[in-house]
């Protein structure tokens, strides 16, 4: 299979999705929660341009957990 940079992207996304699922399923535990704890990321760029408006609103939630999983896909990726 040819690599490029989508299919790495896709990974990346599908490593950390992977990773969140798992931060949700631990989130009871009492002992992992260095792992589950999720930091939160912002970013609202907007602006009015008199002929055109736009705004978006992009919330990103990072856990060690879901970074484990983007760093594992990573590396399945360079193992294709």
């Amino acid at each position: 299979m040819k690599k490029n940079g989508w299919i790495l992207l896709l990974f990346i996304f599908l490593g950390m999705l992977a990773g969140a699922l798992v931060a949700i399923w631990l989130k009871e535990v009492p002992g992992l929660t260095f792992l589950t704890r999720a930091i939160k990321l912002n970013w609202s760029p907007a602006a009015d341009l008199s002929v055109i408006s736009y705004s978006l609103n992009l919330n990103v939630n990072f856990s060690l957990l879901s970074v484990i999983g983007a760093i594992i896909a990573i590396w399945l990726y360079r193992k294709m």
